[in-house]
């Protein structure tokens, strides 16, 4: 990761807000130099002051006991909630506190948090780019969070101690140099945003930890809110990250599965964390149905997407991207897509970025669906004209098998507004795109195979180029999706050719049986 740490200490950072700078260019790096001159720069002859040696906290006391100790000052910083879209004919001061158990405006639309942007602006882009690369890589409470590191574009408001973190979020950008170079015609600048090394295994984590903390704020004093636990219809990943934060947090887990539809490593996931697991015979769309028919009538708060809160973490990913790059701005990001949050979160995150100076632009985003499930994909050919919710088919990627996204209107808000395109992939597309990025050294689930997909695609159409700085993002591990990948290694998936197929070999033990597969495996290369 390019980010730095700073000598200076986050109660300095906090208290002293720079002027505002203009943001550097991708490629000036005058910035980022003078940052490691700054923190590296070591001279033997030089007389150096005395280091200031930090010692541990008191033995009796923990992390989230030690940042009480030391609260950070008060920024005069805000968020709430506000009709998206702004209704034409609605009330244009409608908005709702956060500490307000609501999902829907007033006129029945979404809503979405937003922030004091001119309170956060009387701080400039170098002083939060600072803060947020001096917290990378800390056990401090509770910024050693990926998500928490940012938490002033987060959740300005609560109380550290209301948090609920398993240290989520900095995960893994990394550069994917074979992929692009020997199967995507020389891309050099190819990169991978492995969302999925989190802590339950997919990117989920990251909103689930600022959903989880709000409800942990609501039921303890002075607000004592009601709330018997937290639910979700989910997949497969958002029940996994509901199921491991309430945990954390001794909240009462809900979770509508449906039924045959997801993975048994994902199924495990709420079992273990303790979690009411409902198994029910239909799909997702049928599942957030009878979720939201349920929470309406018990003191059961929702958490899925039609929840705005779970943005706010899940864009902390686009902020982390921006900050491996040393705050340059890729050309694209590619994001899988099925109830649609996330790729309005992403824009979100840039976009906010953008606005306060932490960077200059937004690079343009992709989402890209599997072709069973795909409304989305028929909106924007349809010039977004005509949108049809679909009863999903089976797929693979089956986190993303949703055929009436909540987030529909979120997403073409953020491709609108960033040029972005959709594209789509079918089974065969995404799991031969899965299994050749796995050839490479991934081990990529079938939902980055739908985003790899349409990297494949866009790079024959030429739309992007082979000197394109592109983020794929990986949105879960692939280890929770291991039987898709034995069903096509063994080539038992009805009608795919299989093409990247690596079967095991049965081999008597016998030296010279071994070595006459050996000698055909490697031939040409010994």
């Amino acid at each position: 990761m390019a980010a730095t740490t700073h000598a200076a200490s986050m109660s300095f950072l906090l208290s002293h807000p720079q002027s505002r700078s203009a943001t550097p260019s991708r490629h000036l790096q005058l910035r980022p130099a003078a940052r490691r001159v700054r923190c590296c720069a070591t001279d033997a002859t030089a007389a150096a002051p005395a280091a200031t040696t930090k010692h541990r906290r008191a033995a009796d006391e923990n992390i989230r006991e030690e940042a009480a100790r030391h609260p950070a000052p008060k920024q005069g910083l805000s968020a709430w909630y506000e009709p998206f879209p702004p209704a034409p004919n609605g009330d244009p001061n409608e908005r709702y506190s956060l500490d307000e158990i609501v999902y829907r405006s007033s006129s029945g639309g979404l809503l979405d948090v937003r922030h004091d942007m001119e309170a956060l602006a009387r701080f400039s882009g170098a002083y939060w780019r600072d803060l947020f690369d001096s917290r990378v890589g800390r056990t401090t409470w509770p910024y050693g969070s990926g998500v928490w590191s940012k938490k002033e574009f987060v959740l300005p408001e609560i109380d550290p101690d209301h948090i609920v973190s398993l240290f989520e979020g900095n995960s893994n950008l990394f550069w994917a140099e074979r992929l692009g170079r020997d199967h995507l015609g020389g891309m050099n600048d190819l990169w991978v945003k492995h969302c999925g090394i989190s802590h339950t295994g997919s990117f989920k984590d990251l909103g689930m930890t600022v959903l989880v903390s709000q409800v942990n704020r609501l039921r303890r004093a002075p607000l004592s809110r009601p709330i018997a636990g937290v639910g979700c219809a989910s997949t497969g990943d958002t029940s996994a990250a509901l199921s491991a934060y309430c945990a954390a947090a001794g909240i009462p887990a809900i979770v509508f599965l449906p039924a045959n539809r997801i993975s048994l490593e994902q199924l495990i996931q709420p079992i273990a964390n303790g979690a009411t697991v409902l198994s029910l015979d239909t799909d997702f769309d049928g599942c957030m149905r009878l979720i939201r028919e349920v929470t309406a009538e018990l003191p059961i708060y929702l958490a899925n997407s039609l929840n705005s809160l779970r943005l706010e973490g899940q864009k902390t990913a686009a902020i982390e991207i921006l900050q491996q790059f040393d705050w340059e701005v890729p050309d694209w990001v590619i994001v899988p897509g099925g109830n649609l949050g996330n790729i309005y979160a992403f824009y979100k995150g840039f976009e906010m970025c953008r606005v306060l100076g932490l960077v200059d632009r937004v690079p343009r985003l992709v989402c890209a669906q599997a072709a069973n499930a795909n409304p989305l994909y028929g909106y924007y050919k349809s010039g977004w004209t005509e949108f049809q919710p679909q009863v999903a088919r089976p797929t693979f990627a089956s986190a993303i098998q949703i055929g009436d996204p909540v987030s529909v209107d979120r997403a073409v808000v953020a491709l609108k507004a960033t040029n972005g395109i959709v594209e789509e992939a079918t089974e065969e597309e995404l799991m031969n795109a899965m299994s050749l990025a796995d050839r490479t050294g991934m081990f990529a689930c079938p939902h980055t195979g739908v985003a790899l997909a349409a990297l494949f695609k866009l790079r024959d159409q030429r739309i992007i180029g082979p000197n394109d700085r592109t983020v794929v993002v990986s949105t879960a591990h692939g280890l929770k999706f291991s039987q898709s990948k034995i069903d096509y290694h063994d080539s038992k998936i009805e009608d795919m050719a299989c093409k990247y197929s690596n079967p095991p070999v049965s081999v008597k033990a016998d030296f010279g049986a071994v070595m006459d597969v050996l000698k055909k495996r490697l031939k040409g290369k010994l």
